[in-house]
């Protein structure tokens, strides 16, 4: 009896051919989870520029407002000294500064976050209280949890509509917790999202829609490094590259420059005052 070609030892096994789309699902994958590396990135920058200008206004505010009420009392005062209609002028122009039309936030007394929302509103909204980041930056273990719940949640990853919404609510979430480096409340959440229900399987999908996913992938890659752009050349954005490192420690280096200024001006109206 003869035995079967396939049976003949050593004989190497024929190799299933691949899908025509396998390729191209692979591609749309990768392409998913480069855009979402990206889109972390893009997010965590934004979370330290939007918490450097707070911060920087919480703290170095009140310098500025002291460095600039100096400035008008000795503008005022060497005015009254000499007399000069010029040395008037800059007096009153200094003293102008000192108070500023108020912005829309600080008629608010707030802040706007980067969904929009002063945190007043946001707090009613998710029943949370307000409170102010600590650091520019959010400590090691808030941006590990933060990036591992991104890689897992986003909402790029769903299949259908009903499962896009649940995730895009979801980050939500979990953007906000990140951007206060609320560490407790990002367990919590990989806890939540843990137990939560698990997404289908990908079923294979067509060319077509393959070749529009990747399109509409490019597009938003292209969107997001826009946002990056402007991040990057904003003022806060220019601080930020001065101290990729130690964001905060920036703060501090800032905060005993404008001391010193303020030290500067403050001998300088003592020594006008009483000559």
């Amino acid at each position: 009896m003869t035995t079967p070609e396939t049976d003949v030892p050593g004989q190497p096994e024929e190799q299933p051919q691949e899908r025509p789309e396998e390729r191209l699902e692979r591609a749309v994958r990768a392409a998913e989870q480069a855009l979402i590396e990206f889109e972390i990135a893009v997010e965590t920058f934004r979370v330290e520029v939007e918490n450097f200008s707070r911060l920087h206004h919480q703290r170095l505010g009140p310098m500025y407002t002291r460095l600039d009420e100096l400035e008008a009392l000795i503008a005022e005062a060497t005015a009254a000294r000499t007399g000069d209609p010029e040395d008037r002028a800059k007096a009153d122009e200094a003293r102008a500064r000192v108070m500023p039309m108020p912005g829309v936030e600080e008629l608010f007394h707030g802040w706007m976050g980067g969904d929009g929302l002063f945190p007043e509103a946001a707090a009613m909204l998710t029943e949370q209280p307000v409170r102010p980041p600590q650091r520019v930056r959010p400590g090691d273990e808030a941006r590990k949890l933060y990036r591992e719940l991104v890689r897992k949640a986003h909402p790029d990853l769903a299949q259908d509509d009903e499962e896009r919404a649940r995730r895009g609510e979801f980050i939500a979430r979990v953007n906000a917790a990140y951007g206060r480096g609320d560490e407790p409340l990002l367990r919590e959440l990989a806890q939540e999202w843990a137990a939560g229900p698990v997404p289908p399987e990908r079923e294979p999908t067509p060319s077509e829609e393959l070749y529009a996913r990747l399109e509409w992938l490019a597009q938003r890659k292209e969107l997001l490094a826009a946002v990056a752009q402007e991040l990057e050349e904003s003022a806060i954005g220019a601080m930020l590259r001065m101290a990729p490192e130690d964001p905060d420690a920036l703060l501090e280096e800032i905060a005993e420059q404008l001391l010193g200024q303020v030290a500067e001006r403050e001998a300088e109206l003592e020594r006008l005052s009483a000559a």
